[in-house]
C-alpha cells in the first residue's frame, strides 16, 4: 500500500475553505486496488458494502433515502458504550469516481474519495480534511486519537481493497462475462 499523511495548521480567517482555517488538519492516503474504478466506487456508494469496510465502531445512516448524489445527507455515528457522537454529512461534490462528503459536528471538514483508473486497476485516494472547533476536544484528539485515526484510516483502506477486489472478481466470473 502506498500512503502519505500530511498534518498542518494555517493562519487564515474563518470564512476560508476548511484547509485554510486555523488548526485544520489533513490526513491523506492512497491504496492500489486490483479492481475497476466502477467496483471500487460501488464500495463507496452501496451502504451494505460500505459497512463491510468501515470501522465496526462507525455506523453510517442515511438521513432520508440513502444516496451519494449531490446534496444527499447522512449521519456517521461513533458507537461507544457511553455516548454516540454523530457527524452529519452532505455530499458536496459528485462525479463518476469522486465523492466528497462535507461534515459538521464535533469535527468540521471534508472527506474526499477519488478513484483514479490505472493500467493495473484503480488507485483510491482518501483525503480527510478537518478542523475541531472546540479547543478541549481538539487537544484530546491530537493527544490521544490522531495516531489511532491515521492507523484506522489505513486499515479501512485495506478492508475496502479486499471488498472491492472480491466484488470485481465475482463480477468477472458471472455467466455471460
Amino acid at each position: 500500500m502506498t500512503g502519505s499523511f500530511l498534518q498542518h495548521a494555517t493562519r487564515q480567517h474563518a470564512n476560508t475553505p476548511t484547509s485554510q482555517m486555523p488548526d485544520s488538519q489533513i490526513f491523506e492516503q492512497s491504496i492500489q486496488i486490483s479492481a475497476s474504478a466502477t467496483a471500487v466506487e460501488q464500495c463507496l456508494t452501496d451502504l451494505e458494502l460500505m459497512h463491510r469496510w468501515l470501522n465496526p465502531a462507525l455506523r453510517c445512516e442515511p438521513v432520508g433515502v440513502w444516496s451519494t448524489e449531490l446534496g444527499s445527507k447522512s449521519r456517521f455515528l461513533i458507537q461507544t458504550p457511553l455516548v454516540q457522537p454523530a457527524l452529519y454529512s452532505t455530499v458536496v461534490e459528485r462525479e463518476p469516481g469522486l465523492i466528497v462528503w462535507e461534515f459538521k459536528g464535533f469535527f468540521q471538514g471534508r472527506d474526499r474519495w477519488e478513484c483514479q483508473p490505472t493500467s493495473t486497476g484503480t488507485t483510491l485516494v482518501n483525503r480527510f480534511e478537518f478542523r475541531i472547533p472546540n479547543p478541549i476536544v481538539r487537544y484530546g484528539f491530537n493527544t490521544f486519537a490522531a495516531e489511532w485515526t491515521r492507523q484506522d484510516m489505513q486499515a479501512q483502506l485495506r478492508r475496502l481493497k479486499r471488498v472491492a477486489e472480491a466484488l470485481y472478481i465475482r463480477s468477472q466470473t458471472l455467466p455471460g462475462k
